[in-house]
């Protein structure tokens, strides 16, 4: 095992947070090494760094701090993963009737590459998706009304879940801010997940759309259950090992 490095600690932090930031995820054993450090001295700068508010610890590593970022950080970010999911999910979007998208950055790559739809009602409580389906041909977009998050700019609250509980969709198509085996997904507000929790009832299909840093991870609030999961959709092979803790819950893709 590492038991030294030639970085000092404030370099050493910063390149911790140029890792999250890339890969969206720490994983301890696999950082340590590239380091050159012990595990206790990887423990100590991420305990730094989580009392500094930079990430937030979990087991076997550390995630990216849960809390509200604006939609164009989140489009930034992973954008390689979210093309990949995408592309995935593009399958299970029907031509026609009604389906449900929430305000998350991946159903928007979602969106803005669907072609093909003939009477496709598209449902969103984010300006930005909304905006996204209305340039597509064969598509009606429904913006989901309510009180809107100012950084999010996403429409949530009890108006946007009267409006989401009077529609019956196919499918609806959700991100997360992380996603858990035994929590299920979780988000960084308790509005947004409440709002999801509703879409998730009233649709007939509910589509996890979620990179691989979201895994083995919980936020603030809790949100869908992996009960009312139908399909996980990831950036990785479906055999991979990350996913195995969701195989016997969800169908893997």
């Amino acid at each position: 095992m590492a038991t030294s490095s030639s970085l000092d600690g404030e370099s050493r932090r910063a390149r911790l947070l140029e890792i999250l930031e890339s890969e969206g995820r720490i994983t301890s054993s696999e950082v340590a090494e590239t380091l050159d450090v012990s595990a206790m001295t990887l423990r100590r700068d991420l305990a730094d760094l989580e009392a500094a508010g930079r990430l937030r610890r979990v087991r076997g590593g550390a995630v990216a701090p849960s809390q509200p970022r604006s939609f164009a950080e989140r489009s930034g970010r992973r954008a390689a993963a979210k093309r990949t999911i995408a592309s995935k999910a593009r399958q299970l979007v029907p031509q026609r009737g009604t389906c449900s998208f929430d305000a998350s950055s991946t159903a928007g790559v979602l969106l803005a590459g669907l072609t093909g739809a003939g009477e496709l009602t598209v449902v969103t409580n984010s300006g930005e998706n909304f905006e996204a389906a209305a340039g597509r041909p064969g598509i009606e977009p429904v913006l989901l009304g309510g009180t809107r998050q100012e950084t999010t700019r996403s429409f949530v609250g009890p108006l946007a879940e009267l409006m989401a509980s009077s529609l019956q969709c196919a499918r609806f198509f959700t991100s997360a801010a992380a996603l858990d085996a035994v929590w299920g997904s979780s988000e960084a507000t308790p509005e947004e997940a409440a709002l999801k929790r509703v879409l998730a009832d009233h649709a007939d299909t509910t589509v996890m759309l979620a990179d691989s840093s979201k895994l083995g991870a919980r936020a603030v609030a809790r949100g869908v259950g992996l009960d009312a999961v139908d399909v996980l959709i990831t950036e990785l092979d479906p055999d991979d090992a990350r996913l195995n803790p969701f195989r016997e819950l969800v169908e893997v893709r």
